[in-house]
């Protein structure tokens, strides 16, 4: 038996299979061009809702399709063996928005909101970062202040995926000295404008905006859950999202350990294959023990989000899979990027677009540095962050 397949179920196993089969016939033979362009194809979320990656876990009730979160993980892992660029469309939609609605959304909310966003038919984007605000997310300055029945916001955000295609943006905002308070935003409403951040080292293909909320009027049947309680919706939905970072980390490494095999099996120096080079071995046998432990450790979250544990209790083991996954993609891709010598510097091949996608993984949803103040926490006692 294949060790990718060890414990797995039949349905898991066509999850996955259904996924890879996506990302090899309209996925991965466009990563380049939709790189260089810096847009992925306008229709792919449609595609990928079409498929039920974007409605994997939603109750079927919204039109999603009944999935547990290890069927989610080696979904993701597949789309980042693709291309990042598609594999955040989903992480940001479906898992920091969609999966935050269903939690803590009204029914009015979930049935306006949900069955667009599993469709394709609308995304969703995830707007708490700000210029001056990203590790320390409890220091937000966006403001939002009651006005009769209705809530204006105004402040700005920064590094927003899907900022500039989503329609609607799960919004974090100040609403008292001490309070953040969740609303689902519109991205037409008047006074909301996204600019799209260009020039990025990496996932050039994702959409990545600014967000400016000036005067921005919802009703208050646009907040999602209680008044100033939204930091805790948001460090819950970060809890899940790194689950989707650290599978889409393994599957890009994957990637590039698949790359670099090929490439040393056919690549020929001083009369034989380099892969025949024990240095060359050296490298791919740390490339591939690498992403397993890290696949091990995602898978082994997921199943603790299966047997029925919350967000807040698999949030370190969920900082432990995002920390060593997000690490090791950027080491494998390097190590893989030697293997290829100089070709690996040109985009020709693969792996330099491996490396600069894998760079941003230990920034967002927490970098690593967080990463291991949350683990340090656990294991201590001690809130060094405090």
């Amino acid at each position: 038996m294949n060790s990718r397949d060890f414990g797995l179920t039949e349905t898991q196993r066509d999850i996955r299979a259904m996924a890879a089969r996506f990302v090899d016939a309209e996925v991965a033979p466009h990563a380049r061009e939709w790189d260089r362009a810096e847009r992925v194809d306008p229709g792919i979320p449609r595609r990928l809702g079409e498929l039920g990656f974007l409605g994997l876990t939603v109750p079927e009730r919204y039109g999603g399709t009944e999935a547990d979160m290890l069927s989610y993980v080696l979904a993701t892992e597949e789309l980042g063996r693709g291309d990042s660029a598609v594999r955040g469309i989903v992480s940001v939609s479906l898992g920091l928005v969609t999966k935050t609605v269903v939690a803590h959304g009204t029914e009015a909310q979930r049935e306006e909101w949900v069955p667009r966003l599993v469709r394709g038919d609308a995304l969703g984007c995830f707007a708490l970062t700000e210029p001056g605000t990203g590790s320390d997310a409890g220091s937000l300055t966006t403001r939002a202040r009651r006005d009769g029945g209705d809530w204006i916001i105004d402040g700005g955000k920064m590094f927003i995926t899907n900022g500039t295609v989503a329609e609607v943006a799960l919004t974090f905002a100040r609403t008292s000295e001490d309070g953040i308070t969740a609303f689902l935003v519109p991205t037409a409403a008047p006074g909301l404008t996204a600019t799209e951040v260009h020039g990025k080292l990496g996932l050039r293909g994702q959409a990545t905006a600014e967000l400016a909320f000036d005067g921005v009027r919802v009703p208050d049947s646009a907040r999602l859950g209680e008044v100033d309680r939204g930091l805790g919706i948001a460090l819950g939905a970060l809890s899940r999202g790194r689950i989707s970072v650290a599978a889409g980390a393994v599957g890009l490494a994957q990637a590039a350990v698949d790359a670099a095999v090929g490439y040393a099996a056919e690549r020929e120096q001083f009369g034989r294959p380099i892969a025949r080079f024990q240095l060359v071995q050296e490298l791919l046998a740390d490339a591939e023990v690498d992403t397993r432990a890290s696949r091990l450790l995602t898978h082994q979250v997921a199943r603790m989000a299966d047997a029925g544990a919350s967000p807040k209790e698999y949030a370190t083991e969920a900082s432990v899979a995002k920390y060593h996954a997000s690490e090791t993609a950027v080491r494998v891709t390097n190590n893989c990027l030697q293997t290829f010598g100089g070709y690996g510097f040109i985009d020709e091949y693969p792996v330099g677009k491996y490396l600069r996608d894998a760079r941003v993984l230990t920034l967002y949803e927490g970098t690593s540095q967080v990463q291991k103040l949350i683990i340090g926490r656990a294991v201590t006692g001690v809130d060094a962050m405090t």
